[in-house]
């Protein structure tokens, strides 16, 4: 599937497809699997992507589409927060050491920063075009991120000051982006078909995975090392320390996994933007639940929520979903 590839860079590494308002955004019906849908009211083709759960109880979103950093609390109020720059398009979201929350602005060549009250700081990276995407919370309390846009894995302190390190392999397009288990930072490589390993010295290792159209995306650790979902493949992966790859193939033939994320159950959940979200046990079994017409609204990223819940965006749905794990 190497055709694949330009589409792919261009959806995902442009902004994914590129004042403070508050409203209550009716829940749609419930559907099988305990899922529920919240329109975001406040904007219309916000264009949801990152999402992770704030230390305030509340799920924290980036709106690529509208250049804002949005919140939905439990019973589905949504409130957003504008980024200072226009055309920033906010991508990746992580809950920082400090309290605050950190994203990414892929347009923009920036991290930010917002608190839970809303205040934004963004911080200008060295290479305006180094395109932003993934970004975490490191063992060494610095936020590190990748530059799919400069072939470099970016850390910033919580001050503000940025290092970065090239990627040894040219046009890897460094892409998601993990703590692992190991004190380690795990990345994607979206062009290179490689899993990178960055300890917080900047020491890079990179292990091919078994063939170059997997187009690795998002990253996670959990049970035996760490998870990805490998589009190309249609697979959810786990790669251990040694760089051994185990795949655990979706279900059908239409399978593109993009996001996945620690659920509150043990195990791996992924989104399918075929309209599916699913998750994964340690030796493999895989359930999902589909989305209702969820091929046209493309599930992307998802985290684990307050009261052993997961929650997603809808990309193209202009929604964010919770499921209660039965």
């Amino acid at each position: 599937m190497p055709s694949r590839l330009p589409r792919r860079v261009l959806t995902l590494l442009l902004g994914a497809l590129t004042g403070v308002s508050a409203v209550a955004a009716p829940a749609r019906a419930a559907r099988g699997g305990g899922l529920t849908e919240y329109p975001i009211t406040t904007t219309a083709d916000s264009l949801p992507a990152g999402i992770t759960a704030g230390p305030d109880g509340a799920l924290w979103f980036t709106q690529s589409g509208a250049d804002r950093i949005g919140r939905i609390a439990a019973d589905g109020t949504v409130t957003d927060h504008r980024t200072p720059t226009p055309g920033s398009a906010p991508f990746a979201i992580t809950a920082g050491p400090d309290g605050a929350l950190w994203f990414t602005e892929q347009a923009a060549g920036r991290v930010g920063r917002i608190t839970t009250s809303g205040a934004v700081t963004e911080f200008a990276l060295p290479r305006a075009a180094s395109a932003p995407a993934g970004i975490t919370a490191g063992p060494d309390g610095a936020l590190w991120f990748t530059e799919p846009g400069a072939d470099r894995i970016g850390r910033i302190t919580t001050a503000g000051r940025i290092s970065e390190y090239r990627v040894p392999t040219a046009a890897a397009l460094p892409y998601g982006i993990a703590a692992g288990a190991d004190g380690a930072l795990w990345f994607t490589e979206l062009g290179g078909g490689r899993i990178g390993r960055i300890d917080t010295g900047g020491r890079t290792t990179e292990f091919p995975l078994p063939s170059r159209a997997d187009f690795p995306e998002d990253i996670v650790a959990g049970p035996g090392g760490m998870w990805f979902t490998a589009a190309g493949a249609g697979s959810v992966d786990r790669i251990d320390t040694g760089g051994r790859v185990t795949r655990f193939a979706l279900p059908g033939t239409d399978g593109d996994p993009g996001g996945i994320a620690a659920g509150p159950d043990g195990r791996v959940w992924f989104t399918d933007r075929s309209g599916r979200v699913g998750r994964v046990s340690a030796d493999g079994a895989i359930s999902v639940v589909p989305v209702p017409a969820g091929p046209d609204k493309s599930p992307f990223r998802l985290t684990a929520g307050p009261g052993g819940t997961v929650w997603f965006t809808e990309l193209l749905g202009n929604a964010i979903g919770r499921i209660e794990p039965s």
